[in-house]
């Protein structure tokens, strides 16, 4: 029984080294939709405070809000992204990130699931199909099981 057990573990081994470096992905929903953007890019979670509106702002800036001192631009993933919006409930969270210039920007999602973990061998890259410039945010799709998981390039949705 010992050596199954040790044939077992050398073959997930062998597995993952096969899948190549693993890298952390952040899962939320938009809609009924499962997303994810890596794990580094995102700097905190939070629960919406209010956000004041900006007038003349872009169609999916929600408006700016304050995080504990630092002025945020809220940007709705869902308009961004032209996802159906349902409304706001109280699994709604920000996800804050940084742009290169350093301002702080964060990205209203329906609810943040869980941290997952990725090989190369588990995303599958997309083709320029999706359509117009929602492809250029899309990294490709993780299939970590059965249900596949639109990664996102949190840089180029931000503009980094």
């Amino acid at each position: 029984m010992a050596n199954l057990t040790r044939v077992e573990r050398r073959g997930h081994l062998r597995r993952a080294a096969a899948a190549g470096p693993i890298r952390e992905f952040l899962t939320f929903t938009l809609s009924v939709d499962l997303y994810a953007v890596e794990l580094t890019t995102i700097r905190e979670i939070v629960s919406p405070p209010p956000v004041t509106h900006v007038p003349r702002a872009a169609h999916d800036v929600l408006g700016v809000c304050s995080v504990r001192g630092v002025l945020v631009t809220v940007v709705d993933l869902r308009k961004r992204l032209r996802v159906a919006a349902p409304p706001a409930s109280s699994r709604t969270r920000i996800l804050l990130s940084k742009t290169g210039s350093g301002e702080v920007v964060g990205l209203l999602v329906d609810e943040v699931r869980q941290v997952i973990r990725l090989g190369a061998g588990e995303i599958e890259p997309v083709a320029a199909v999706l359509g117009g410039d929602i492809s250029a945010h899309v990294l490709g799709i993780g299939r970590p099981g059965n249900d596949p998981i639109i990664l996102l390039d949190l840089n180029s949705i931000i503009g980094a």
